[in-house]
């Protein structure tokens, strides 16, 4: 598979930073997982489109591989370790400020006066 096919996959440098984190890799008890990058753009692009699962291109593997991989992640806490590790060393190229707002009408926000006011 061409790891840059999607646009939702993940760079290498995004990579380089969560690999030695994962389960599966050289080195760790357990067996060796040949598609952490894969596996990890699966779920990106799930995440990102919102699409159910059944619609995961195939280039990403069997949804339903993917889909219980994903909840075996979920039930041994991984995907929260790796969230606790980049608490820790945040990567600030994706620091956002929302400054959006709503202006509501005076009689919305508790105002005194209005059609009400005699209640």
């Amino acid at each position: 598979m061409d790891l840059g096919l999607h646009r939702h996959d993940i760079t290498d440098n995004m990579w380089d930073l969560i690999k030695d984190h994962l389960p599966g890799r050289e080195g760790t008890w357990g067996g060796l997982a040949h598609n952490n990058r894969r596996f990890i753009n699966a779920v990106f692009w799930i995440l990102r489109t919102g699409s159910p699962w059944r619609d995961l291109p195939s280039e990403y593997g069997g949804w339903k591989n993917t889909h219980k991989r994903f909840c075996r992640w979920r039930d041994k806490r991984i995907w929260e370790a790796l969230l606790e590790i980049f608490v820790k060393e945040p990567d600030m190229e994706w620091l956002m400020i929302d400054a959006s707002h709503s202006k509501v009408h005076p009689h919305a926000s508790g105002a005194k006066g209005g059609a009400l006011s005699h209640l």
